[in-house]
């Protein structure tokens, strides 16, 4: 019998992923079942479960796979050379965000998987430790504005990034839970709060 290619492999869990992403926006993850993955996937009940033992496995896979892509963007924006303005650098979070946040993106997904969190300790473990990285990105940003003098010196960065960070999952459960302002308005009262701070924007 010939090997099944790490390709062929790679491709059948992602379509296993992708028919529980759908399960799971179309009926939440509590009225979603594996028959249902199964039935939306069009593989064997053996395929399935091959690849995924559980729908917690299936959810946490689905949690990774919508957090990771912030978490690259989170990343870069803390690297980029030369250092971005804060107002700039979460401009690009909320656009990015933004194009999460309808009925195909990551983010509603996303907001189950907090939910999720709640009663699941093993979720919960990753998505706080998904979520210290986030405010440790913020945190690097709020240093180098320190350093560029675009922030107070004595300023606890600590708090500045996670209160920084904080105005993204703000932005997203508005856009998604109550039709709240688009990236560029919502920037705006950004700028305003900085501005009576006296922080340069």
């Amino acid at each position: 019998m010939p090997r099944v290619s790490d390709e062929h492999l790679a491709a059948r869990r992602q379509q296993i992923l992708d028919a529980a992403r759908r399960c799971f926006l179309r009926n939440g993850f509590h009225a979603t079942s594996m028959q249902d993955v199964i039935s939306e996937a069009g593989l064997s009940v053996g395929a399935v479960y091959r690849y995924f033992g559980s729908k917690q496995e299936l959810i946490t896979s689905i949690a990774e796979s919508v957090l990771v892509g912030a978490e690259e963007l989170f990343t870069d924006l803390a690297a980029t050379e030369p250092p971005l303005p804060l107002v700039e650098a979460l401009d690009r979070a909320l656009r990015f965000v933004d194009s999460q946040c309808g009925p195909d993106g990551v983010f509603p997904l996303a907001i189950q998987v907090w939910s999720e969190s709640l009663r699941d300790p093993a979720l919960a473990e990753f998505v706080a430790r998904i979520y210290a990285n986030f405010r440790a990105r913020f945190t690097t940003l709020v240093r180098r504005a320190q350093q560029a003098g675009e922030l107070p010196a004595d300023a606890d960065a600590d708090a500045t990034g996670a209160a920084l960070f904080s105005l993204v999952p703000g932005f997203a459960l508005q856009r998604i839970l109550a039709d709240g302002p688009d990236p560029k308005t919502y920037l705006e009262g950004v700028r305003a709060l900085l501005a009576s701070q006296g922080v340069r924007r």
